[in-house]
C-alpha cells in the first residue's frame, strides 16, 4: 500500500487528497492529512469573512473528501518541527506533500510600522476569524478612524467589519469576544487605501459592491482621484472585472453621503511613506503617486497625512520557509518541479508540494484544484520508484505519537463542531467558534481517540 501524508487540510490539501485517494492507477492508496490546528479547511474556516457565508459552505465539500475511507484527518500536528523534521516524515509515509500556504503577510517597510495600533491584517482576520495563535486583543476600542493600506478582496474585507454592525454579525460563528469588541467599537471613519489607480485595484466586483450595501455606512470616492487614472474616462478597453470595478466606483462618487454613522473612504494614488505618532499609531503620512504610463506609478514629492488609531497593512502574503525543506527567499516558495521539490538542483525523492507554497499566493479557492492535480500527478507517476522503498514498519499514527504529537482525529474534530454547535445556543446564536487551544483541545479530548 502506498501511504502518503498531505501537511494542511487547506483546500489545496484537501484537494490533492481527493486526486490522490480517487485515482484507479495506483490500486492501494492511504492518505493522512495533517494539520498544525486541531481543525481542518485552513483558511476556509480562519481566513473567510463570516459574513461570507456562500464562501464559507465550500466546507462542506471539503468535508465531504475527508470522510471519504482513503483519507484520514490528523490534526495537532506539526509537521517540519523538532520531534517531525521531514526525514522522519520520510520514515513515516512514502511520499509527503506539503501544502503549507502561504504564512506571513509582507510588510510596508516605511518608518513607524511597527508602533502599537499598527497591525496586519492577518492579524485582524485571525481575530475575527477565532484563529487559536490569536490572542484576544480588544484593539478596535479606542479607535475612532483605521487606515486599511492595500485594495484587494481581504482589504475589502477587514473594511467591512470594521464598518459593519455588531448586531448583524450575531448571526455569524464569530467568537464571543470579538463580537463583543466590535459591539464596543468607536470606529467611525475606515479609509482603504491604494498605491495606484481603480483599474489596478485587485479587489472583485462583488467584494466591492458589498461595501456599499452596508445598512449604516457611507461609501465615499473622490472623482479627482479616479480621474487620475488613464483608464478613468474610458474603461471600455479593460478586463472585464477592473470595468465593473471602475463602473461602480464611478457611480458612488457622483452619490451624496446619506449620512450614515460609518463613512469608508476609498482612495487611490497613495503610497504609505511613514506612520505617524510617538508612542503609539497617530495617523498615515502618504505620498501622492502618479501613473508614469507603464502600469505602474511614480511618486509626487506631495504628501497627505491621514488621521489614524488603527492601520491594518493588506500587501500580499508570503511562503515561510519550513525547517529542514529548501526554500527560495526570493519567491517564498519551495523549488520545485510540476510540485517535486527540489534540492541542490535535483528532485528530492518522496517530497512534494502544492498550493501557495509551490506557486506563491496567486489565485483565488478554485485556482488550488489544477495545481493540486498536477502534483498528484507527478506523485503517482513516481508511484513505482516510491514502493520500491518496501513496506513502511507500522501504521503512521503510532509513529506520530511515538515522535510526540498528540493528534486529534476526525472523531475529535466532530466533538469541536459539537462544542461549538452548543455554545452558540448557549449564547442564543448560531454555531459560535472557540477561538483558544485550550478550548478546542478540551473540545476535542470529549471523543475517543484524541488527546485527553
Amino acid at each position: 500500500m502506498l501511504r502518503i501524508a498531505v501537511v494542511g487540510s487547506g483546500p489545496s490539501g484537501v484537494y490533492t487528497a481527493e486526486a490522490l485517494a480517487r485515482q484507479e492507477a495506483v490500486p492501494q492508496v492511504a492518505v493522512d492529512v495533517l494539520d498544525r490546528l486541531p481543525c481542518p479547511y485552513g483558511l476556509v474556516r480562519y481566513g473567510v469573512a463570516p459574513d461570507h457565508e456562500k464562501i464559507k459552505s465550500l466546507q462542506g465539500n471539503l468535508r465531504r473528501v475527508l470522510e471519504d475511507p482513503r483519507i484520514r484527518f490528523l490534526g495537532n500536528v506539526t509537521a517540519g518541527g523538532p520531534g517531525l523534521p521531514p526525514e522522519r516524515m520520510l520514515e513515516l509515509y512514502h511520499a509527503v506533500v506539503y501544502c503549507v500556504g502561504a504564512a506571513t503577510d509582507r510588510h510596508l517597510g516605511v518608518p513607524g510600522e511597527d508602533l502599537p495600533g499598527s497591525f496586519s491584517a492577518t492579524r485582524f482576520v485571525s481575530w475575527y476569524s477565532a484563529h487559536p495563535d490569536e490572542a484576544p486583543d480588544e484593539f478596535l476600542l479606542s479607535a475612532r478612524s483605521a487606515v486599511v493600506v492595500g485594495v484587494g478582496n481581504v482589504a475589502v474585507d477587514v473594511a467591512r467589519i470594521l464598518a459593519r454592525g455588531a448586531a448583524e454579525l450575531r448571526r455569524t460563528d464569530v467568537p464571543e469576544e470579538a463580537l463583543r469588541a466590535l459591539e464596543k467599537s468607536r470606529v467611525t471613519d475606515v479609509h482603504m487605501v491604494g498605491r495606484r489607480g481603480p483599474s489596478q485595484a485587485k479587489f472583485t466586483t462583488k467584494e466591492l459592491r458589498e461595501l456599499g450595501a452596508l445598512a449604516d455606512a457611507d461609501v465615499l470616492v473622490r472623482e479627482d482621484e479616479l480621474a487620475l487614472d488613464p483608464a478613468y474616462a474610458d474603461p471600455q478597453a479593460l478586463p472585464a472585472v477592473a470595468r465593473r470595478n471602475v463602473e461602480v466606483l464611478r457611480d458612488w462618487a457622483g452619490r451624496l453621503p446619506a449620512g450614515h454613522r460609518r463613512r469608508i473612504h476609498l482612495r487611490f494614488f497613495l503610497r504609505p511613506a511613514a506612520l505617524l505618532g510617538e508612542d503609539k499609531v497617530a495617523g498615515v503620512r502618504f505620498e501622492r503617486t502618479l501613473p508614469d504610463g507603464q502600469g505602474g506609478v511614480r511618486g509626487s514629492g506631495a504628501f497627505e497625512d491621514i488621521d489614524a488609531q488603527l492601520v491594518l497593512r493588506s500587501v500580499g502574503y508570503r511562503g515561510v520557509a519550513m525547517e529542514g525543506l529548501p526554500f527560495d527567499e526570493a519567491l517564498g516558495i519551495v523549488p520545485n518541479e510540476e510540485g517535486r521539490v527540489l534540492r541542490d538542483g535535483g528532485r528530492s525523492p518522496g517530497e512534494y508540494v502544492a498550493g501557495w507554497i509551490k506557486r506563491g499566493p496567486t489565485g483565488v479557492i478554485g485556482t488550488n484544484r489544477p495545481c493540486a492535480k498536477e502534483t498528484a500527478t507527478a506523485l503517482l507517476a513516481d508511484a513505482e520508484a516510491l514502493l520500491a522503498r518496501g513496506e513502511l514498519s507500522a501504521d503512521p499514527l503510532e509513529g506520530l505519537r511515538a515522535a510526540g504529537q498528540r493528534p486529534v482525529e476526525w472523531t475529535g474534530w466532530e466533538a469541536i463542531e459539537a462544542a461549538e454547535a452548543a455554545l452558540g445556543r448557549s449564547l442564543d446564536r448560531a454555531t459560535v467558534k472557540i477561538p483558544d487551544w485550550a478550548g478546542l483541545l478540551a473540545a476535542a479530548a470529549g471523543s475517543p481517540g484524541c488527546p485527553g
